[in-house]
C-alpha cells in the first residue's frame, strides 16, 4: 500500500520524508473496519516504514505484508463468510473432557479465514514491504512478546488472535501464547523505538461511557478498559519522551464517534463486513480533511467515543437502469435500461438518538456506503453522505426520503444525490412512491455540482424484506428498550405514512 523503504527519497521541496508507522490494534473480526482505513491513507499518499498489528490488527498486517492491495483487502473481507470463524468441535471436546478452556477453536481460522484473506506466511517473513512486528502474549512469564516478520509463522499469528475463553492459548517453542489485547492492544512505542516520527493509530475498540450489562458486554467491557487504559499509559510515555526530543512524534488516530458493533451483530446479520470497510473509509477521510499537521493531542481523549441514548440502524440496497450524460433521472433510467446499465447504492443508515430524530423536522440521519456502477468501478466507498425521512419538500402534502453519497474515481469527485418522492399520488401509490430513488450523479462534493448522470432505482420485495432483517436498535440497555426503541421507530414511520397517504388526503 505505497509502503516505503528506510532510505526513501525526500519531497520536492526539500523537507524530510517523516518516518511513518501503521499501528493495527485489535476488535475481534469488526477489523474490517481497518481495511476501509488503510485504504484511504493510500488514496491520501501516505506510506509506512513500519507496521504493528494485535489481535486482529494482526490479520490486517499479515494481509499488508502479503502483497495485498487495500482494495484486495476490502474485497478479501467483504466476501469472507463468517461461519469460517465458527469451530465448535473443541468445546463439544472440552465438555466432555470435564474442562472448558475456550468456547471454539482455530482449525477453521487456519484453514479456511486466512487461506481467503490471501495471507501467506512464506511472503510474511521474506517478502517485500515495510518492517514488521507482531504483539503476543506470553503466559509464562505475562508479558508481551514482540515478533519481528521474519520470526513468525501460523501458530504465532492464531495466538495473537487468540482472546482468553474464546480461542485456547497456542504452544510455541515449549510456552503458551494468547491474544495482547488485555494488556496491550496497540503496541505505539515499539514504533517509538524504530525510529518513528510520526504514527498512524487505527482504533477499533469501544471507549464509551456509559457502562451495560449482560455477560457478553461485561466480557468486552473488560477487554475495552485493560485495551485503552494501555494506550493511555503509551500516550503518556510519548508525551514525555516528546518533552526532551527536538522533533515530537506526531500521533494520528482514526476511530469511529462511536463504538462499533460487536462481532456476534455480524453473525445476527445487524451488520457485516461492507458496511465495517465504509465505515472505516469514511471515518478516515473525514480525519484526514480535519487532521492538524501536529497530530492529536497525546491524553485520554483521543479515542473517546460519543454516547447516544438509544437508536436505529438497517442497511438498504437500491438498484436500477443508470446512464452518464443524462440529467433527467426517467431519461437516464430509459437510456440505461436499454444499454444494460445499473447502479446499485448499498447504504447503511443509523439514527444515533431517536429522541432527537424525531424531534428534528428534517429527520436527519447518518449514511454510510459504497457504489457498484461499471462504467465507474465497483464497491467505491463513500466518504460522506446525507440521509432524511420525510424531510420537508417544500410542497404541501409532499415529503422527501433523501439519500446521498459522495464518492470518489480515478481522484475525481462525484456525489450522488437521490430522493423519493412522498406523498405526490394516492394511497394506492405508497408503495411505489416509498421504494422508488430519483437519483443524480453529480460531479464535486456534495449536490450543487454539474448533473453527469442520471437514473432510477428501486427497492424490490426482496431487498425490503433484508433491510427488515438488519433493522435493530442501537444502544439499548436491554431487551425492554431495544423492544420500546424498535416500536417508537415504528409508529414514527407509521404515523408519517398515514399522515401523508390518509389524514391529509381527508381535510
Amino acid at each position: 500500500m505505497g509502503t516505503s523503504s528506510h532510505t526513501s527519497t525526500p519531497p520536492p521541496d526539500g523537507t524530510e520524508r517523516p518516518r511513518r508507522s501503521l499501528i493495527l490494534s485489535g476488535g475481534g473480526i469488526r477489523v474490517s473496519y481497518q481495511a476501509g482505513a488503510i485504504r484511504a491513507l493510500q488514496e491520501a499518499g501516505i506510506d509506512f516504514v513500519h507496521v504493528d498489528g494485535t489481535s486482529g490488527g494482526a490479520l490486517n498486517a499479515a494481509m499488508l505484508l502479503s502483497g495485498l492491495t487495500p482494495e484486495e483487502m476490502c474485497e478479501r473481507w467483504r466476501t469472507l463468510p463468517l461461519e469460517s470463524f465458527l469451530s465448535l468441535r473443541p468445546l463439544l471436546k472440552q465438555v466432555k473432557r470435564g474442562q472448558v478452556t475456550a468456547l471454539g477453536g482455530s482449525e477453521k481460522i487456519r484453514k479456511q479465514v486466512l487461506p481467503h484473506l490471501g495471507i501467506d506466511m512464506e511472503r510474511v517473513r521474506n517478502g517485500d514491504g515495510p518492517d514488521a512486528t507482531f504483539n503476543v502474549f506470553d503466559y509464562h512469564y505475562k508479558v508481551n512478546r514482540v515478533f519481528e516478520r521474519g520470526q513468525m509463522n501460523e501458530d504465532l499469528l492464531i495466538a495473537s488472535m487468540s482472546l482468553p475463553g474464546v480461542l485456547p492459548p497456542v504452544e510455541h517453542d515449549g510456552r503458551l501464547y494468547l491474544d495482547s489485547a488485555f494488556v496491550l492492544d496497540a503496541n505505539l512505542l515499539e514504533a517509538v523505538r524504530r525510529g518513528a516520527d510520526e504514527i498512524w493509530l487505527v482504533w477499533c475498540l469501544g471507549n464509551g461511557r456509559r457502562y451495560l450489562g449482560g455477560m457478553l458486554r461485561l466480557y468486552v467491557q473488560m477487554l475495552e478498559m485493560g485495551a485503552n487504559a494501555a494506550l493511555n499509559r503509551e500516550l503518556e510515555q510519548i508525551a514525555d519522551i516528546n518533552r526532551s526530543r527536538e522533533r515530537p512524534v506526531r500521533v494520528h488516530v482514526i476511530r469511529p464517534e462511536r463504538p462499533l458493533p460487536l462481532d456476534p451483530d455480524l453473525f445476527w446479520g445487524k451488520t457485516d463486513h461492507a458496511s465495517l470497510i465504509d465505515r472505516g473509509y469514511a471515518d478516515a477521510k473525514r480525519y484526514l480533511a480535519t487532521r492538524r499537521a501536529e497530530g492529536v493531542t497525546l491524553s485520554v481523549e483521543c479515542t473517546m467515543m460519543r454516547d447516544d441514548t438509544p437508536g436505529i440502524a438497517f442497511r438498504e440496497t437500491m438498484a436500477g437502469p443508470f446512464a452518464l450524460g443524462e440529467t433527467d433521472p426517467r431519461r437516464g433510467a430509459e437510456k440505461g435500461r436499454a444499454a444494460g446499465t445499473r447502479l446499485v447504492m448499498h447504504a447503511a443508515i443509523a439514527i444515533p438518538d431517536l429522541a432527537a430524530f424525531r424531534a428534528d423536522p428534517e429527520h436527519t440521519g447518518e449514511i454510510i456506503g459504497h457504489i457498484d456502477y461499471p462504467p465507474l468501478g465497483m464497491a467505491l466507498p463513500a466518504s460522506h453522505g446525507v440521509f432524511k425521512l420525510f424531510a420537508p419538500s417544500g410542497e404541501p402534502g409532499q415529503t422527501y426520503m433523501v439519500y446521498e453519497l459522495g464518492f470518489e474515481h480515478q481522484g475525481r469527485s462525484y456525489y450522488l444525490a437521490g430522493k423519493k418522492h412522498v406523498g405526490t399520488g394516492s394511497i394506492f401509490r405508497m408503495w411505489n412512491e416509498t421504494t422508488t430513488l430519483y437519483a443524480r450523479l453529480h460531479e464535486g462534493s456534495d449536490a450543487s455540482g454539474k448533473v453527469v448522470g442520471a437514473g432510477v432505482l428501486s427497492l424490490g420485495v426482496g431487498a425490503l424484506f433484508r433491510l427488515l432483517s438488519t433493522l435493530h436498535a442501537t444502544n439499548a440497555a436491554g431487551p425492554g428498550e431495544r423492544l420500546r426503541t424498535v416500536g417508537g421507530f415504528g409508529r414514527f414511520f407509521a404515523g408519517e405514512l398515514w399522515d401523508t397517504y390518509v389524514s391529509r388526503r381527508s381535510r
